[in-house]
């Protein structure tokens, strides 16, 4: 009598995340603004859907932003648009500190940040066609050919998006990576939905400032592509 082999436990293989945590110098300043404004500003992560009228005060177009970086790119936007709210999602503490400096500096009420993995945050807490814009400027190129697939901008995210923006949203995306930006120009027109703005790349909107990655990857001499897409209404 042969002894049944015990079938093998299935593997839980983590999802690819497209960050690394680092452990970045969180400064005083950052500090105090984390304990300080996190409990009014931050949006815990959670398994369901947001309303955003609930969350802002107000029923006004929302727009997210992924990776806001240090924040002060998206403090300068948030602070030209009052009529619109936004949604910073970051994964690193001092950036989550220093974007909460600018809210406090620049007295803005219509930014709120949520500190998690992004595409997790599209998924459970972004209702479907919720968003006017999305934004995602200068994310990790991941330039090492073996690394791309931890480029966040893949076939089954852009949908994802494209499934979040509202009739007539729009999704900007922008990179100094000359291979990336082809990357999410084929991604993007590939995906369902979504019209390009441009033939191919666009002049970088006014409404975007230049950032601080920007500005290091021209100083290297990188040439920065902008792309904006519109989620096509449907009859």
């Amino acid at each position: 009598m042969h002894r049944a082999t015990p079938t093998p436990p299935a593997m839980n293989h983590p999802p690819i995340r497209s960050y690394v945590l680092r452990q970045g110098r969180f400064s005083p300043a950052q500090q105090r603004a984390y304990d300080a404004l996190m409990p009014r500003f931050g949006l815990p992560y959670r398994g369901g859907p947001l309303d955003w009228a609930e969350v802002f005060g107000r029923r006004a177009p929302v727009v997210v932003e992924i990776g806001s970086g240090m924040g002060d790119t998206t403090a300068e936007i948030a602070a030209a648009n009052p009529g619109t709210d936004y949604v910073a999602i970051e994964v690193h503490t001092p950036g989550v500190g220093s974007l909460l400096k600018w809210i406090e500096e620049r007295a803005l009420t219509n930014v709120r940040v949520i500190q998690h993995d992004a595409v997790e945050v599209l998924r459970n807490m972004v209702p479907p066609a919720s968003l006017a814009g999305i934004h995602i400027f200068f994310p990790d190129p991941w330039p090492k050919k073996r690394h791309h697939k931890r480029r966040i901008l893949q076939p089954d995210f852009a949908a994802l998006l494209a499934g979040r923006l509202a009739p007539g949203g729009y999704l900007h995306f922008a990179t100094d990576w000359q291979d990336y930006a082809d990357q999410a120009l084929a991604v993007l027109a590939a995906t369902k939905g979504l019209a390009n703005c441009g033939d191919g790349f666009v002049p970088r909107p006014s409404t975007r400032p230049e950032t601080r990655f920007e500005r290091r990857g021209l100083n290297l001499g990188h040439a920065v592509s902008d792309l904006l897409f519109i989620h096509e209404r449907t009859p």
